[in-house]
């Protein structure tokens, strides 16, 4: 252990994140001076088994105040973590894991918990003088693979008063070549989705992670919008720009039943199989997101038969972020691909396993960011680090949004020619499963 990156201090502070609503930003400071600093998101649409946020509750701040967590860095954290070596992140978030001594992260906050975990990465990464990705990679050497972009156009679901009840409609770039040109192609269908939207006088904004605000008739319609926008924009529908939804299912179904309040309509598993089974034949999709409901195993698993060699069908609420689960999903045949964000577990230790885990079965992975985001860009460095092939932020707007996109930019410059793009579909070929290494999460 070197006295350099022996943690000295963490301090806790209560800053906001892109909803107004206070969160928590960790500092974490070495011996040696490096400093690392991390702000927690959070979720509007959560699984019902991943880690809670710590809030006040009570009027102040409608509840979602975190001067509870805050003060949890302070007067539990700090003591606790001063000594250890911050370079060793899996003592860092075991010592984290045994203080907060709950399953689901409800003694100190999973909001607090990621916040210090994430700060001491980049505190270690400053201490040796590296970006974080480079320190996340650990000793491997070759080619760094950078994820493919997967951004949404039109929001819906929880992200926008359930106007629609698919929760996120979202394109890929399968044909660019760089994250720079799947940025470019993303941008024009953005702008001429906004377009079509303020031609039709169906304008009205934006939804909690920038995409527009669906102003639509029905789930379909913004299906169709989006084709119109892709063809507007100059590409071509399925081999150069294609479509990803979020169908985030938990938000609108139970107990094997489907209440789509947009169409109208109230359908068994069997039903909402079929409709998505008509959106993909009408429709290049080729990503789905929580087909069906967290708790509707069987109908997950009829979803996975049936597209699963035709489509990613990734697990979010079903799986959140967590490496048991991601497991017996795969023994199951349940899914393919896992979306990974930090926080539903609360330490980076945690989020690793589950990739390590879903990478052990030949799962694809999306890392993802939050509805409530700040201008923190650590899971840029975690998609990077950890070899993920897929990258999801939100919208192609909003300063916490491009924050990402912009250090994914930057990412790509940097790394120059050692630096090749996943693009393709999202079944790209992954990159080795990342190390064991006990020096970097």
């Amino acid at each position: 252990m070197s006295r350099a990156t022996i943690i000295e201090h963490v301090h806790g502070r209560r800053v906001f994140d892109s909803r107004g609503r206070p969160t928590v930003e960790a500092e974490v400071r070495l011996q040696g001076g490096a400093i690392g600093r991390a702000i927690a998101p959070a979720g509007a649409s959560k699984g019902s088994a991943e880690a809670v946020d710590r809030r006040d509750g009570g009027s102040a701040m409608g509840g979602h105040d975190v001067r509870g967590a805050v003060a949890s860095v302070a007067e539990q954290i700090a003591p606790a973590l001063r000594g250890l070596d911050g370079h060793d992140q899996i003592a860092v978030d075991e010592a984290l894991i045994a203080l907060d001594g709950t399953a689901n992260r409800s003694g100190l906050g999973a909001n607090a918990m990621i916040a210090v975990s994430m700060a001491t990465a980049w505190a270690a990464a400053e201490a040796a003088g590296q970006p974080l990705w480079r320190h996340l990679l650990g000793e491997r050497q070759g080619p760094v693979t950078l994820p493919l972009p997967e951004i949404q156009i039109f929001g819906g679901g929880a992200h926008a008063a359930r106007r629609v009840d698919i929760q996120d409609f979202m394109i890929v770039c399968p044909g660019a070549e760089t994250v720079a040109e799947a940025l470019d192609w993303t941008a024009e269908v953005y702008r001429a989705a906004g377009e079509l939207m303020a031609e039709s006088g169906r304008l009205a904004g934006v939804a909690d992670e920038g995409g527009w605000w669906p102003v639509f008739a029905s789930n379909e319609e913004a299906l169709e919008a989006l084709v119109q926008a892709i063809e507007r924009a100059g590409r071509r529908p399925g081999d150069e720009v294609a479509i990803s939804l979020d169908v985030a299912a938990s938000e609108f179904g139970k107990d094997g039943s489907y209440q789509l309040a947009r169409d109208e309509r109230v359908l068994d598993r069997d039903a909402m199989i079929e409709l998505l089974e008509g959106w993909l034949d009408r429709y290049p999709i080729v990503s789905i997101e929580d087909p069906l409901a967290e708790d509707d195993a069987e109908g997950f698993l009829r979803f996975t038969r049936k597209f699963g060699h035709r489509v990613q069908i990734i697990g979010d609420d079903f799986l959140v972020t967590d490496a048991g689960k991601v497991r017996a999903a795969a023994q199951a045949g349940i899914a393919n691909a896992v979306l990974i964000k930090p926080n539903q577990r609360g330490t980076l230790m945690e989020t690793l396993e589950c990739w390590k885990a879903a990478r052990a079965y030949g799962f694809g992975g999306v890392v993802s960011a939050r509805s409530g985001e700040t201008e923190d860009v650590t899971i840029c460095h975690l998609a990077v680090g950890w070899q993920v092939p897929q990258l999801k932020v939100g919208s192609f707007s909003r300063s916490e949004r491009m924050a990402k996109w912009n250090e994914l930019l930057r990412l790509e410059e940097a790394l120059g020619d050692r630096a090749r793009f996943a693009g393709g579909t999202p079944y790209a070929a992954s990159p080795p499963s990342p190390s064991a290494s006990s020096s970097s999460a």
